[in-house]
């Protein structure tokens, strides 16, 4: 992974003895700079309409109901931007290892590995499914033992079963040891690709990696991430822009040349649809991420 400039490594008070830790507050504003961690992240925040959200190199202004999944080491924060009324905060955070891998293999607990795993690009959830948890987390404040750690399961199970997830970042804007991929012949296409964005590459190059047709592979990525070939590469490509124009000081012409675009109209066009904000204003938001609005 690339190096985190003005990002920082959040310590969180876990110790290795704790399950989790769950903790609230009421405030006027987000005061607390864009930071990553080791441990897992579920973030219930009522009345705060207008505010503005960054999960890796997702942009949003939120409403009033935000329940948000952030999986380890991935770069968050949230800013007061235009919200001007008195914030509830509901933090829960738990170890990365809390539910060890054998464990979650089971076939009771696939749909809740499933989220760990897209957690990692961050989930926001529907309204629907705040309005159901939001009570458990209230209550589950003011609990303690071994009940409480059933209750996380639970809480956590449920949210597994909805159907209306919205994973926040690109895949590409990860940190590289967190991506899990189903298949080994897709995990070395794209790493190919992370390796080769700033290079030509054809569905050819990856046909021929994967011993497979033009057609076939085609098919194949489309069926495991739901993208095609040229979305997938893409996606890459701006993810890595991202970083770019987050951790050098690059103009944005250089970064869409250096990250495999050969023309910056046609690197601008995407860079908006995919991400909702232009180059110039996503390294803006980032590099003025201590100042609160």
């Amino acid at each position: 992974m690339a190096s985190i400039n003005n990002i920082i490594k959040e310590i969180t008070p876990l110790t290795p003895n704790d399950c989790f830790t769950i903790f609230s507050r009421v405030k006027k504003e987000f005061n607390f700079p864009i930071h990553f961690h080791e441990e897992y992240e579920l973030n219930l925040i009522l009345n705060a309409k207008g505010a503005k959200r960054i999960v890796g190199d997702n942009i949003d202004v939120i409403g009033d109901l935000e329940l948000v999944l952030i999986g380890p080491n991935l770069p968050h924060v949230w800013l007061t931007h235009e919200c001007n009324s008195e914030i509830t905060e509901i933090t829960m955070q738990w170890h990365k290892d809390l539910f060890e891998e054998k464990f979650l293999k089971r076939n009771q607990m696939t749909l809740i590995k499933n989220m760990l795993e897209k957690s990692l690009r961050g989930i926001s959830f529907s309204p629907e499914m705040i309005n159901t948890i939001q009570p458990r987390l209230i209550a589950l404040k003011d609990s303690n033992g071994f009940n409480s750690v059933l209750e996380l399961l639970s809480i956590l199970h449920e949210l597994s079963m909805s159907k209306s997830m919205v994973l926040l970042s690109n895949s590409s804007f990860m940190n590289a040891a967190n991506l899990k991929h189903n298949s080994r012949r897709l995990e070395k296409a794209f790493e190919f690709m992370n390796n080769n964005y700033d290079k030509e590459i054809s569905l050819k190059d990856l046909a021929k990696l994967t011993n497979m047709t033009e057609e076939s592979f085609s098919r194949f990525i489309k069926k495991r991430t739901g993208n095609t070939f040229i979305n997938s590469l893409n996606e890459i490509r701006l993810g890595h822009a991202s970083r770019m124009l987050i951790d050098t000081t690059h103009t944005i012409t250089e970064i869409s040349y250096l990250c495999g675009f050969n023309n910056i109209s046609n690197f601008n066009r995407l860079f908006k649809k995919k991400k909702h904000c232009t180059p110039k204003e996503l390294r803006e938001n980032y590099s003025g991420h201590r100042i609160f609005i």
